[in-house]
């Protein structure tokens, strides 16, 4: 048996996330299916993270064992023989050999998600923008995202009851900009890890400090007091694409 990742991306407008769940259809339940029947084999497959219902992932890894040996040669046609299998919103990218220990959540070292604003009325950007009805105050917002960088503890950012053992993540980089030529008001953040719901929230937030209904020093407040129901409104998934997922350069090159 050998390990692979995965390079793969998904629209996920149709699937409740990335995991498996029962009665619901995922995107890790059609990539295992593909995978199984071109494999002949019972594939387990193991993604990066979850991702919430609704959200996208423009970069996502997932590992997977098997008794199949890919080559150059016969990987390139494999690739090719699966994104027909698979539905037009799941695209598989690469299949790459890595070390029989590497995993694909495990080995993570970061994951930066975007989110994208809008506040002109667009029908090409209407699945992928959220709308907003003013114009938000930038700078105050990334005054915000640096000091929340101050923090590791998110709870208050945290989808309630959960079963992870910890609500402390490393934030690396927190900022917006603005696209002029388009529109769009893209907040970019980078950690070692999120928590459920956790950018949503935190986009939401810094919106209310945006339009003035919060103060920094009100932002500050609310995750020292650890309590989602002090935090703002959790923005649409739709708007929210998993961009980028970082790994040591080793465990990628066996």
């Amino acid at each position: 048996m050998a390990r692979y990742f995965l390079k793969l991306a998904y629209n996920g407008e149709k699937y409740f996330g990335w995991q498996m769940q029962p009665h619901q259809i995922s995107v890790q339940e059609v990539l295992t299916n593909g995978l199984s029947l071109l494999l002949k084999e019972n594939i387990l497959l193991t993604g990066a993270g979850r991702t919430d219902t609704g959200v996208h992932a423009k970069e996502f890894y997932a590992h997977f064992d098997t008794s199949f040996v890919f080559t150059d040669e016969n990987k390139r046609d494999f690739i090719y023989r699966i994104n027909r299998f698979l539905p037009p919103d799941i695209v598989v990218y690469d299949i790459l050999s890595v070390h029989e220990q590497a995993h694909a959540r495990f080995d993570a070292l970061s994951r930066t998600y975007r989110y994208y604003l809008t506040t002109q009325k667009n029908p090409f950007a209407l699945s992928f923008a959220h709308r907003i009805f003013f114009q938000p105050d930038i700078e105050k917002m990334n005054i915000c995202c640096q000091k929340m960088m101050n923090y590791t503890d998110f709870t208050s950012f945290s989808k309630v009851h959960t079963q992870t053992k910890t609500n402390n993540c490393r934030i690396m980089q927190a900022f917006w900009r603005y696209d002029e030529n388009k529109d769009l008001f893209v907040f970019e953040i980078t950690a070692d890890r999120f928590l459920r719901n956790m950018v949503r929230s935190i986009v939401g937030t810094l919106l209310d400090v945006g339009r003035g209904k919060l103060s920094v020093n009100d932002f500050c407040a609310i995750i020292e007091q650890k309590n989602r129901n002090h935090a703002g409104v959790s923005v649409p998934a739709s708007a929210l694409f998993l961009e980028g997922i970082g790994y040591c350069r080793l465990i990628l090159c066996k």
